[in-house]
């Protein structure tokens, strides 16, 4: 690549006109629902009725024309989540939007919080057929959604910063944070902030006299009990499971193993050693298939585990573990989108385990099945996703359970985005490089998918390196073009030209000449966003001349292709492309690509001024993408149709699109 792109401004996402890029991959259920993404409460639940009050007090103040914030600082592991979840059920009737959950932690990166990403997530929640790139947008859709009449109970858990909360305000309704830091900006705001403290030994006796009736261990004992743990529902709660699970163990017994520092590991923080104390004595005394799978709470790079991956890595005896942990309240569900149940434990107890396991002589080799495991089902999921070409052969992966369809491969991805992200760089640290770089290729449905692009940044300058030192000059190619991708979808072409520039000085190592054909695609891509249509033309050529003998790339450049003949003003050169590219795409029932072809048709028809046929081509794409679930494709589809129906002169046709993609966008 010999030619430098200048900085222009663009249109990200779908663009109308001469040139037009529609590849984000998004399926979700069509309509809006009611999502209830807050856990259940738990039964036992004692000495918080100054906090509900309060609450309730807030739940008068609300109305319809702009949202409500409350938050609640304290200790970790003094009960925040869990007065909140009992909130949300007492509460149900006031929200009829539904009630809405993120656990900060788990998105926050090292330049804070992917905010984007979480309203995603709450949109997804809703149901919506469509959700979209850019964060300003999926701002203004949530919006929409949480407007009067759809008022909304939102949760924010693990809160750091009063600006955090700000971006993920509803258009009406209750917002709820809670964190372990004081949030004075949101008290600035016109926040309602209040500090959550332990129990008092009299609630915090009543709670474990609750568990375990009147006649085991004396009110001395609870009271004893309960200032050990410090008053934190947490460290209760991990006791009171060993004391439940036995019922031969005395209360005295357990003091006596709490105050035991000689076995016990160091605290968790001077603040917290209570916490940590408790989790010391319950790890000492789980029996030995409950440990093995704590172990993998803190061994997993991620902040999340599922039965699937405990069992993928051989911790016996799974749904017993499992049961253990949940029953100790170590373990919670995960309330958020994704095909399987998965289960995260409280921030305090993670780092418990982690470092229980820092000493543990299997770790490493723990990791490293746990990393396989990710880069082998990212893998299945890449290619139920799409047939495209890849570096990577199929090897043991196969013994891994697979998907049923491409949007259950896309839903997993996503559900795992984080734990993916934590396997990449701990397999990096670990300096097994091939791991890194095929799990980075694998990872290209999800985020050009769904537009995750720090993770997109982070995760390919780590495969860069890894794919360099694994004397793979193919990979280091592959995972170029695909940053490089990443740097032309932000609009930043300078650095996907730099990352073309020194993918391309490597060709002459490999022999592969579809790799060429990937960094001419780019190349033309950037060129047509440059305003350079004759050279894209040249570009796509090469590209689709190097993937002969492959239909499905061969059938993608002819679509590239035909775009940019389109804007080259060579609409009739582009149909005979297009005829080509279609004949191909059917004979290999490449249903993606049958549907991509006819918007490309729908702009040559219409540069010739053949509107009817515009139309028609128009419909077949909003039609296949409907039938495929591909609610941006139709999106863009519909949209060309409302230009088509103007040109036309045709009023039914233009309401017909406009009613549709409004139902597509959530308004």
């Amino acid at each position: 690549m010999t030619e430098s792109h200048r900085t222009v401004n663009t249109v990200s996402g779908t663009v109308h006109g001469t040139v037009m890029q529609a590849d984000t991959i998004v399926m979700a259920a069509p309509g809006i629902g009611v999502p209830r993404q807050i856990r259940g409460p738990r039964r036992a639940f004692v000495n918080r009725e100054g906090e509900f009050a309060r609450l309730e007090a807030v739940l008068g103040r609300l109305d319809d024309v702009r949202p409500t914030v409350v938050a609640f600082t304290g200790l970790g592991g003094v009960g925040k989540t869990e007065l909140i979840a009992q909130f949300a059920a007492r509460s149900t009737a006031h929200f009829p939007g539904g009630q809405l959950y993120a656990d900060l932690a788990a998105h926050r990166r090292l330049d804070g919080v992917d905010l984007g990403e979480v309203l995603g997530g709450f949109l997804r929640g809703f149901g919506l057929p469509f959700v979209p790139d850019a964060p300003a947008e999926r701002a203004a859709a949530f919006r929409s959604v949480t407007a009067a009449g759809r008022e909304v109970l939102v949760f924010l858990d693990n809160v750091e910063h009063a600006a955090e909360v700000r971006a993920l305000l509803p258009a009406t309704g209750l917002l709820v944070a809670a964190g372990r830091r004081r949030l004075p900006g949101l008290a600035l705001d016109g926040a309602e902030v209040m500090r959550l403290d332990p129990l008092s030994t009299g609630a915090g006796s009543e709670l474990v006299r609750g568990w375990l009736g009147p006649d085991r261990g004396t009110d001395a004992e609870l009271e004893r009990l309960v200032e050990f743990c410090g008053g934190l529902p947490l460290a209760l709660n991990a006791v009171g499971f060993r004391l439940l699970d036995r019922e031969e163990l005395r209360v005295s017994q357990v003091l006596a193993e709490l105050t035991d520092k000689e076995h016990g590991l160091s605290s968790l923080s001077n603040e917290e050693g209570a916490v940590g104390d408790v989790l010391d004595t319950v790890h000492r005394r789980l029996p030995e298939h409950t440990l093995q799978f704590y172990r993998l709470l803190g061994v997993n790079p991620g902040p999340v585990v599922s039965a699937e991956l405990a069992e993928a890595v051989g911790v016996p005896r799974v749904a017993d573990g499992l049961a253990d942990l949940r029953s100790a309240h170590l373990l919670d569900d995960v309330a958020e989108e994704g095909p399987e149940c998965r289960y995260r434990a409280h921030e305090l107890v993670r780092l418990h385990a982690v470092g229980a396991v820092h000493e543990f002589p299997g770790r490493l080799e723990l990791l490293a099945r746990i990393v396989a495991y990710y880069r082998g089902r990212a893998a299945l999921a890449d290619r139920a996703i799409g047939d495209r070409f890849r570096l990577q052969e199929s090897g043991e992966e196969t013994a891994l359970p697979g998907f049923g369809s491409g949007t259950d491969a896309l839903e997993w991805l996503q559900s795992e985005r984080a734990n993916l992200l934590g396997a990449v760089r701990a397999a990096a640290e670990q300096g097994w490089h091939g791991e890194v770089w095929r799990l980075c290729e694998s990872l290209w449905p999800l985020y050009h998918g769904r537009k995750h692009y720090g993770d997109w940044v982070e995760s390919h300058l780590l495969g860069i390196e890894a794919a360099r030192s694994d004397g793979r000059p193919d990979a280091v190619i592959r995972m170029r073009n695909q940053l490089g991708r990443a740097y032309y979808e932000r609009a930043q072409y300078p650095l996907a030209t730099e990352q073309l520039a020194a993918a391309t000085a490597l060709l002459p190592e490999v022999d592969e000449p579809r790799l060429a054909g990937v960094l001419w695609e780019t190349d033309g891509l950037l060129c047509l966003a440059d305003g350079r249509p004759q050279r894209a033309v040249d570009l796509f050529t090469l590209a689709r001349r190097a993937n002969e003998g492959d239909p499905h790339g061969v059938v993608v450049q002819g679509y590239n292709l035909a775009q940019a003949l389109v804007a080259a003003g060579r609409a009739e050169e582009a149909l005979a492309v297009l005829r080509d590219a279609t004949a191909l795409a059917g004979q290999e029932d490449d249903a993606p690509m049958l549907m991509r072809l006819p918007l490309v048709e729908a702009l040559a028809e219409r540069a010739l001024n053949r509107p009817e046929a515009a139309v028609g081509a128009a419909e077949r794409s909003a039609g296949r993408a409907r039938e495929l679930g591909q609610s941006k494709k139709e999106e863009a589809a519909r949209a060309l149709l409302v230009e088509l129906a103007e040109d036309l002169g045709d009023p039914a046709l233009a309401d017909r699109n406009r009613a549709r993609l409004r139902e597509l966008r959530g308004h």
